[in-house]
C-alpha cells in the first residue's frame, strides 16, 4: 500500500484487511502492520507532545492496545491507520488528563497562515492577527483544538478526520466551520 497517497485503492484496502485477519488469527503476523504504521502514529503523537521519549512511550501503548484488541477490529472500508490514529488520539488525551498538563500544539507560520486565510481576514494585518490567533487558539477547548490541528496543521481531509475521530465527514465539516466562526468572532473583537 502506498503510504504517501491520500486515498487508498480498493485492492490495497482488501490486501490490508487480509493482513489484519491473518494477525487476528496469529498475533505474530501483526508485525507488517506495525512496521507500516509506526512512523505515522509516532509523528501524530509527537506533534501533540513535542517530547520524543513520551511520544515513544505513548506509541508503544497504542500498538500494545491495537495488538490486544485486534480481534475486535472490523473492516469498515477505511485504512487500518484510522483505527490506530483513533487509539493514538485517545492515548494522548488520556495522558494529558492524567497528568493535568496542557497539550502542545505545533504551529508553524505556513499552517497558521492557512487557518487565517480560511477565516477570511485581511492579509495586511497578518502579524497582529497572528498574535491574536495564537491567543484565540490557546482558549479553544481540547476537542475543538484537535479538530483545528488535524485540519490545518496536519492538513488532513475531512474524511480522514471523521475516520480518526469516529464521526461522519459532514459532522467534521460542520464542527470545523463552527469553530472557525467562533475564532472569527474572537479575532474581530466580538
Amino acid at each position: 500500500m502506498d503510504r504517501s497517497a491520500k486515498t487508498v485503492s480498493e485492492s490495497a484496502l482488501h490486501q490490508e484487511w487480509e493482513e489484519i485477519r491473518a494477525a487476528q488469527g496469529n498475533p505474530a503476523l501483526f508485525r507488517p502492520l506495525y512496521e507500516r504504521y509506526y512512523e505515522s502514529v509516532f509523528r501524530l503523537i509527537h506533534r501533540r507532545t513535542s517530547d520524543m521519549e513520551l511520544s515513544g512511550d505513548l506509541c508503544s501503548q497504542v500498538f500494545l492496545k491495537a495488538l490486544q484488541k485486534i480481534n475486535t477490529y472490523t473492516f469498515q472500508g477505511v485504512p487500518f491507520s484510522a483505527w490506530l490514529f483513533r487509539i493514538a488520539v485517545n492515548e494522548v488525551s488520556q495522558h494529558f488528563r492524567q497528568q493535568q498538563n496542557n497539550r502542545v500544539v505545533s504551529v508553524n507560520d505556513l499552517h497558521l497562515h492557512d487557518l487565517i486565510d480560511d477565516i477570511g481576514t485581511d492579509p495586511e494585518e497578518m502579524e497582529l492577527l497572528r498574535r491574536k490567533m495564537l491567543g484565540a487558539l490557546e482558549n479553544l477547548k481540547g476537542d475543538d483544538m484537535q479538530l483545528i490541528e488535524m485540519r490545518f496543521f496536519e492538513q488532513r481531509s475531512f474524511k480522514e478526520i471523521a475516520d480518526i475521530l469516529g464521526m461522519t465527514e459532514n459532522n467534521a465539516k460542520v464542527k470545523v466551520h463552527r469553530i472557525l466562526e467562533r475564532l472569527k468572532r474572537r479575532l474581530s473583537g466580538g
